[in-house]
Formats: structure tokens, C-alpha cells, sequence
């Protein structure tokens, strides 16, 4: 569909449609609240774009619970795979009116003199008293620079860009990075028969199951999932922590890289350096592994003892013992074995386009629960916006319902600070990162 949104004016513009979008614009809709959703592509674009064949989520169903769309399925213990996933969003959206735009990208937003904001758009430009900016942290794959160094005929990609193993020449695959990411890949890899080598990072992981249920059950229940970020001593160490690794898939189970290993997975510590096609490892392998595992004992040492005072019925369970141990020592890999790379590396953020001074010098938006210091201007779907649960399909509701109460009240601002930061501090540079090369 064209959209012509030149002279338009809206109480608030929502951009972005995907979960948080769509959430932003049902508070708003039960609020009796006018507004406009803008999609650059369509609504749930990153679920049906940005994951793999395999991919499901790695919290139960039941968790979520998005503004006045529970979970109605017949499998709350499961765990949703993607198009299931991309099947939820849809049933949201046609769960009630939504102002959706789709197939228009937003490429800038200024402040207007007397209060307000001009968003330039591929469809014109309109304004609006109040802007939420619902387009998640993840927005440019990153790939580091020594990428460039491996050979041309190894085929390179980002995990964005990774379907399936079958998408990727026959040969051994190098996965780089062990978040939930780069683990899941890796392992997909794994049990179609390929030979992997995994780069492994400092990510924790986490138990799925204790005591008789799935952890994040105990956890929603202990309260992780509602504890506010300003409870933290450093709220930025803990907004900017790794998530832990765990999978969803084939209806749940742990993730032991140790295990991978004991069953001919080739584990190293952190890539460093490309040389004369040889790729050089970090001598931390052993640290890593051991750090993820006491996180996930630690995860389990507060269950019991929640259990314990609780006085909760709970079957005992016997901790972890670990099935492989690495050899001592920095490690090397001839780039010559290697068909593939998948770079599991994150994503960084491009508020480029934002022409508003709201993000600190690291780039990050500034903001107290998604309320910056720029009158109107908001944040939603981020990752500790609040609580564990922000940005997630469990804690996303409640950000959203506090975003569109401070909109009816009117009241804009925040106390924020460190505000320094300018639009071109928000973007990588480009030393640092590049786009990744992509499967022929």
C-alpha cells in the first residue's frame, strides 16, 4: 500500500512495528489516544527476516503476554518456534484496529521550535506532539574488521543472515561468539552432521530445568523478571550484560558446550587475530566455560534457597558435573579447514537519523523507563528499559501501559543525565565494524 503522510499531524507516532510497536499502539488505542505506527518493512519484520529455520524462543509461551493478548495456545510449556512467532504478531494486530503504516521507513526526527517533532519519512513529512521510538537495540549486524583478512573463498556471514546448515557449503564451519545466538547456530550446525569449531565468549548460560520446573518459571515467580533497574547498584554493567544461553528447542534443554565438545565440537577461547591465514585464539577457554557454568549454579543456589524458605514441595536434583575439560593453552586453526564463518557478534544501534540530543557519550539513549529528557520523546522495547522483562514478550506490556500513562498526563521530561552524546557518536565506527559479507 502507498501511504502520502506529507502535512499529516498526529498526537503520537510510533516507529517501529514490531512487538513494542504494536503494544505502544494498544495502550494508546485503549486510551482513547490518536496515533500512527510506521513500519519500514512489515509488521514483525525481524522475527520473519533475522532468524533461522530452527529458531524458537527461549522463554515458555505462557510467557507471553503481550498488552491484552496472553498466550491462548495449547502448549503454554512449549516454546514457540519462528513462524509460530511471526503467527502471534499477526493474531495481535488483527486483534484490534491498529494505525499501521507499512513499507515506511522514518530517515529523520527533529524537534519543532514551539514543542513537538517533524518526522521526515519515504512517504513525506508529518508531525506529531509525541514520538515513541519502539525500534529495538538491534539494528546494524556487526562483524570486526579482521574479517577482512580471511581468505576470499570462505563464505562469511552474520548470524542475521544464517537459514540453515544447508545454506553453507559443504566443509567444517567456524561459529564465532557464544551468546544465545551463536550457541543455537552452532548447535543447529551440530546435529546436522557438521563439523564446527565455536569461538567461545564470556555469555553465561542457564539451567532449563531444576527442581522439577523450567527455571524461568522459578524465576518469574522469585520476582527477576519484574525487578526494576534502578534497584542495581550499576545499572549500566547490568543493562549491557549478555544474555544467558539456554534453547528452547525440540521442546527445551540446556546448552553444555562441554557436552559439544566431548562430542567432537572443537572448542577455542575468544578469536583474536587473523595471520597469514591462520586464525589465533585467546587462552580463555577454560575461564569462560567455568564462569558460565558458576552462573548457572548460582541461578540454582538462589532457587533452592527461595525453595528453602518458601518451604515450597520441590523434588532434589543433582548439580551439574562437568562432562569435558579444555586443554591448557592459546590455540591456533589453519583458515584453509574452514568453509564458512558465522559471526555471532551482536548488533550495534543507528540513531543516525534521530536529530535530537538524548543519548549519552557511549550512545545510548538516555532515558528513566523509556521517558528522555526531550519533552515527547520516548523509548520502548529496550533491553533493561525497566526490568529484565523489557523489550521481552513477558515485560513488554507493562512498559508500554507506563509510557501511555505518562502521554495522557502530559508529563514529558526526565531527570537524565550525562546527556552528551550526538547523533554521530550513536553509530559504530567504522574503523571498528563493517557490514558482513554475504552468501553469494
Amino acid at each position: 500500500m502507498n501511504f502520502q503522510l506529507d502535512g499529516l499531524h498526529r498526537p503520537v507516532v510510533v516507529v517501529g512495528g514490531g512487538q513494542a510497536g504494536l503494544s505502544m499502539s494498544h495502550c494508546l488505542a485503549e486510551a482513547g489516544v490518536g496515533h500512527l505506527v510506521l513500519e519500514r518493512e512489515r509488521a514483525g519484520h525481524e522475527w520473519r527476516a533475522r532468524r533461522w529455520d530452527s529458531f524458537c524462543l527461549v522463554t515458555p509461551n505462557w510467557q507471553c503476554r503481550l498488552p491484552g493478548f496472553p498466550y491462548q495456545g495449547d502448549d503454554p510449556e512449549g516454546f514457540m518456534v519462528r513462524d509460530e512467532i511471526v503467527e502471534y504478531l499477526e493474531e495481535y494486530r488483527r486483534s484490534f484496529d491498529v494505525p499501521l503504516a507499512e513499507g515506511v521507513e522514518a530517515t529523520r526526527l527533529r524537534q519543532l521550535p514551539g514543542g513537538g517533532f517533524r518526522l521526515t519519512t519515504t512517504a513525506g513529512e508529518l508531525t506529531a506532539d509525541h514520538v515513541v521510538l519502539a525500534t529495538g537495540p538491534y539494528q546494524v549486524p556487526l562483524t570486526p574488521r579482521l574479517a577482512e583478512r580471511l581468505p576470499d573463498d570462505v563464505v562469511q556471514l552474520h548470524s542475521s543472515e544464517y537459514r540453515n546448515p544447508a545454506q553453507l557449503p559443504e566443509g567444517e564451519v567456524l561459529v564465532v561468539g557464544t551468546g544465545q545466538s551463536g550457541c543455537q547456530i552452532a548447535e543447529d550446525l551440530h546435529l546436522a552432521g557438521r563439523r564446527v569449531h565455536l569461538a567461545v565468549g564470556s555469555a553465561p548460560r542457564v539451567a532449563r530445568r531444576y527442581r522439577g520446573r523450567d527455571v524461568v518459571a522459578w524465576l518469574d515467580e522469585m520476582g527477576y523478571y519484574a525487578r526494576g533497574i534502578d534497584e542495581f547498584a550499576d545499572a549500566d554493567a547490568v543493562r549491557f550484560r549478555a544474555n544467558h544461553y539456554v534453547t528452547g528447542r525440540d521442546g527445551g534443554h540446556d546448552i553444555d558446550l562441554r557436552a559439544f565438545a566431548r562430542d567432537g565440537m572443537e572448542l577455542y577461547g575468544r578469536l583474536t587475530a587473523v595471520r597469514r591465514d591462520e586464525l589465533a585464539f585467546a587462552d580463555d577457554l577454560r575461564g569462560n566455560l567455568d564462569a558460565a557454568d558458576a552462573v548457572s549454579e548460582g541461578i540454582k543456589d538462589s532457587i533452592d534457597q527461595y525453595i528453602t524458605a518458601q518451604r515450597a514441595d520441590a523434588p532434589e536434583e543433582a548439580r551439574y558435573v562437568p562432562v569435558w575439560r579444555p586443554p591448557g593453552g592459546p590455540r591456533t586453526l589453519d583458515a584453509a579447514r574452514l568453509s564458512a564463518v558465522v559471526w555471532s557478534t551482536g548488533y550495534g544501534r543507528d540513531h543516525r537519523w534521530i536529530d535530537v540530543p538524548v543519548f549519552d557519550g557511549k550512545g545510548y539513549p538516555t532515558h528513566r523507563r523509556g521517558v528522555t529528557s526531550c519533552p515527547g520523546l520516548f523509548f520502548l522495547g529496550l533491553p533493561w528499559q525497566h526490568t529484565w522483562g523489557s523489550g521481552r514478550f513477558c515485560g513488554v506490556a507493562a512498559d508500554a501501559e507506563y509510557l501511555a500513562r505518562r502521554i495522557v498526563a502530559g508529563e514529558r521530561a526526565a531527570d537524565v543525565r550525562w546527556i552528551s552524546g550526538t547523533p554521530v557518536a550513536t553509530y559504530p565506527r567504522d574503523e571498528d565494524w563493517v557490514a558482513p559479507r554475504t552468501v553469494a
